[in-house]
């Protein structure tokens, strides 16, 4: 009777000892283990994420900084890394600039807008926003629906204060992508200093030659706007520039190059920056009447 009893007490203190270990090769045993992997990758990540945010931040500053000098013809690949950017971007002044509203309430276009926090300003995502973008209609000649109402513009200086350009952001559509670059100015607000494109998806070898150092060269020295405030730039053929005006297209990607002429055609022009821009041709008229 007492080794019955003694069975019957092993048999239960097995099953209790079952019950209560854990067996990963259960279906319930499944479910905790993918349960707490998730829980401990998730916690991984988002730990990651928030200690990374800041060096992100910093990164994707010195790339916007790196490409306003790349167009204004500051920054050398062969001497300048990301710590000589302090020092190169010291007399640059960045302000935002009203562009031609939609409404009598909208901001004179080509004033600065003194109010917006320049440092936390996303250009980038103010198109999409309705309070920050607009439709464009029919003047969308760069093929982009919508765009940003503030604008942020760079203006370089050299040691005595003087304006040497005006690096302005550009973009429109090529082939497969949205190009986005900056256009810099000379002081006249006519002549370009340089133009680089840092970011876009076209074909590598064609449309992404863009972002080619020899194609780029071709660009300082050209008339963009006459005299009017019109632009005037044209993107032709290979080989078929002639005028100040011209630059050569790039061989096997005319989609690519119609989509830059017309970007910067654009940008420009009476719908975004050309009356911010008319007021240095003007001082430049008035200087020159004097």
């Amino acid at each position: 009777m007492d080794s019955e009893t003694d069975q019957n007490q092993d048999v239960s203190e097995t099953l209790e000892t079952k019950k209560s270990k854990f067996d990963p090769n259960t279906v319930w045993g499944t479910f905790k283990v993918a349960l707490a992997m998730c829980i401990i990758c998730s916690l991984v990540v988002s730990t990651a994420a928030v200690k990374l945010r800041p060096m992100q931040q910093k990164n994707a500053e010195n790339k916007q900084k790196r490409n306003v000098l790349i167009a204004a013809g500051l920054w050398d690949e062969d001497e300048h890394t990301d710590g000589n950017i302090p020092e190169l971007f010291k007399d640059i002044e960045t302000v935002a600039v009203n562009l031609p509203g939609r409404s009598d309430d909208d901001p004179e276009a080509g004033t600065l807008d003194t109010a917006i926090d320049i440092k936390t300003y996303n250009q980038r995502k103010a198109p999409k926003k309705p309070d920050q973008g607009i439709m464009i209609g029919d003047q969308d000649v760069a093929g982009i629906t919508r765009r940003e109402k503030i604008s942020l513009v760079y203006l370089v200086k050299n040691d005595s204060g003087e304006l040497q350009s005006i690096v302005l952001p550009i973009y429109g559509k090529g082939l497969w992508s949205t190009l986005y670059g900056y256009l810099a100015l000379d002081a006249d607000a006519r002549t370009v200093k340089g133009i680089t494109f840092y970011e876009h998806k076209e074909t590598p070898g064609l449309g992404g030659e863009v972002d080619n150092s020899k194609w780029k060269s071709q660009w300082p020295g050209k008339i963009v706007v006459d005299e009017s405030g019109s632009p005037v730039v044209e993107v032709t053929k290979p080989g078929n520039a002639s005028q100040d005006y011209q630059v050569d297209g790039l061989s096997g990607a005319t989609i690519t190059s119609n989509g830059v002429e017309k970007a910067v055609r654009y940008w420009l022009g009476s719908d975004a920056f050309g009356p911010y821009l008319d007021q240095f041709r003007s001082d430049e008229i008035a200087t020159t009447e004097e």
